[in-house]
């Protein structure tokens, strides 16, 4: 049995819900077989990060090799990458192997608030990873440093997309959260503006969102959905287990990747 592949290179979230153990919930829930690069360790739970242990450019080269020379993937997710000379690896490794259908979720800052990439990741994201990216998926804040706008309005969203579409040349969805148009995102791809009206649901518990919305993209690349069909069926994918109110922890809990999931291994004991 054959089956398609993608791999996810970002940090490990210890408590689930973001991050690596996301990614992989995500992938497979999406019908890919998910392969993983760990860029650092974090101890974080729904409330905030405690810690943060960087893997070394040489181990997280070591893993991708790993993954690439034995089962190339049909896509790959980049998220959390704390320092630029990580980017420059995973940089390095994806142009040697001629990476496909790579996607980019540029990790700034954790739902709970807390940074994840120091500033020397951010210029060398911008400078080296997004050229090589087939979509970048920032959300406000993230948009507004990768493309020097301020963001208040669709108009100023539209204007964003194009800036950072243009100057890196990679597709942009960017996300527009509850402070402008509720979920409804824009992708700008080949010079075309699309809008993808997402659906509101009244859940706090949104810890690992971006993570989970680029995975599910990435693993209908890896499928041969078009880009703009990845879109539209990874927001299905989030909205649904967003809609399943899965309610853990103290601060902004996770959603429920396996809302989903049937069958005989899910039954509990009676």
């Amino acid at each position: 049995m054959k089956m398609k592949t993608a791999l996810t290179i970002a940090g490990s979230d210890c408590s689930g819900g973001a991050g690596i153990q996301a990614d992989l919930k995500t992938m497979t829930m999406n019908g890919v077989y998910a392969m993983s690069a760990i860029t650092a360790l974090t101890a974080q739970n729904t409330t905030g990060v405690r810690a943060i242990q960087e893997s070394s450019p040489d181990f997280l080269k070591q893993q991708i090799d790993a993954v690439f020379e034995d089962i190339y993937p049909d896509a790959v997710k980049i998220g959390m990458v704390a320092s630029g000379e990580l980017i420059r690896v995973i940089v390095d490794r994806l142009r040697y192997y001629d990476a496909k259908n790579v996607v980019v979720d540029p990790v700034m800052v954790a739902t709970s608030g807390s940074a994840l990439m120091k500033n020397d990741a951010v210029q060398t994201l911008i400078e080296e990873l997004l050229p090589i990216s087939t979509l970048v998926t920032p959300n406000i804040p993230e948009a507004q440093v990768l493309s020097g706008c301020i963001i208040e309005s669709k108009e100023d969203m539209s204007a964003a997309a194009k800036q950072i579409g243009d100057r890196y040349h990679c597709a942009v969805l960017l996300k527009g959260g509850h402070r402008i148009n509720d979920a409804n995102d824009l992708l700008y791809a080949n010079d075309e503006l699309v809008w993808f009206e997402g659906k509101r649901i009244d859940n706090p518990n949104t810890h690992g969102t971006g993570c989970t919305l680029s995975s599910a993209i990435a693993s209908n690349l890896a499928k041969g959905f078009t880009l703009a069909e990845s879109v539209r069926r990874a927001k299905d994918y989030i909205s649904g287990a967003l809609a399943a109110m899965l309610d853990l922890g103290a601060g902004s809990g996770p959603m429920n990747h396996a809302f989903d999931l049937q069958g005989v291994y899910k039954k509990e004991v009676r």
